[in-house]
């Protein structure tokens, strides 16, 4: 496998022109919250047409793709919203899609999926990060669509940084969902060329923080991973594909306890009718905890996928 190396500026912007009329350019709002350190903005990619960011980047990498590249359908491993994605574009150009989902995937996305015409196959966990880890699952055929580890996926993803500068010019830090580290990455792979004074932060919960145990030990680590209503993000291991790019590319990793990321998801639905999944608010509860020099920063809400039982329990003050 060669060396992944991230999307240049040009690769961003022509997946902007690209993404044009599937995409949303979605809204940068102020974040209503008493005693919120700084100015803290919200990108709202739970307004994509699919409740998350990743059809940025699935659309991009099949249309880069062309129809030759993907005449015998396309493939995703994905707990949910890569997978709708995939689906969606799939959709558009007329191609089958197939999603390897883990056995815990939430029900809201598995119906997402089943609603786009997409084929889902349930695996458990251990064999979905496996799929992850190996860009290819046996006995499917098509084009394999990597969530995270591929360099037009990550283009996609960082068309979210140049909406981000054209509202804010001056922002200087900005908080993003880290489940790969494709979209946090993407982000920063822009920024570093148009702003590179600002720094992008890669968002994790304590029950699943690879990005931080391996920043923390120098090289990529696996860590104790335990699931829970964040299933956005968090994985057992950080792949060694991506931690030339992690390490290099992000300032640091911010972890937040579930607990506060409930909370952020309470308060985006109580003050902003926003409705963020938990991997969508993990970003808000790390602003809210305080990034140090941070005066104008702006959280990645990366998608707004609950089910609607957990977002029940979250209104009702309780963590799922």
């Amino acid at each position: 496998m060669q060396p992944l190396t991230a999307p240049t500026l040009d690769e961003i912007r022509a997946a902007r022109e690209r993404l044009a009329g599937v995409t949303v350019r979605t809204p940068l709002i102020r974040l209503n919250a008493d005693g919120a350190p700084g100015e803290v903005w919200l990108k709202l990619e739970n307004l994509q047409p699919i409740g998350s960011f990743k059809l940025r980047g699935a659309a991009n990498a099949m249309k880069l793709a062309g129809p030759a590249g993907v005449r015998d359908g396309v493939y995703t491993a994905s707990a949910g919203n890569m997978a709708q994605g995939v689906a969606w574009s799939a959709r558009e150009l007329g191609v089958p899609a197939t999603v390897v989902v883990p056995d815990h995937a939430p029900a809201t996305k598995l119906a997402a999926i089943e609603r786009l015409g997409g084929k889902i196959v349930k695996v458990p966990f251990e064999r979905w990060w496996q799929v992850i880890q190996e860009h290819s699952f046996p006995g499917l055929g098509g084009l394999f669509i990597h969530p995270v580890a591929d360099r037009n996926v990550m283009a996609g993803n960082g068309t979210v940084a140049l909406e981000i500068l054209e509202d804010l010019p001056d922002v200087d830090t900005v908080l993003v969902p880290f489940g790969g580290g494709g979209l946090s990455c993407g982000i920063a792979a822009a920024l570093a060329a148009l702003r590179p004074e600002a720094r992008v932060f890669g968002c994790e919960v304590t029950t699943a923080a690879p990005l931080a145990a391996s920043l923390a030990a120098g090289s990529p680590q696996t860590v104790d991973y335990k699931p829970s209503f964040v299933d956005g993000i968090g994985g057992k291991s950080l792949l060694p594909e991506m931690w030339p790019l992690a390490s290099s590319l992000l300032a640091g990793a911010r972890v937040v306890p579930l607990e506060e990321v409930a909370a952020a998801v309470r308060l985006l639905a109580e003050r902003h009718r926003v409705i963020a999944e938990g991997a969508g608010a993990t970003p808000v509860a790390a602003a809210l905890a305080g990034v140090p020099g941070a005066r104008k920063v702006v959280c990645v809400v990366s998608g707004g996928n609950i089910d609607a039982a957990k977002l029940c329990a979250i209104l009702e003050g309780r963590v799922p």
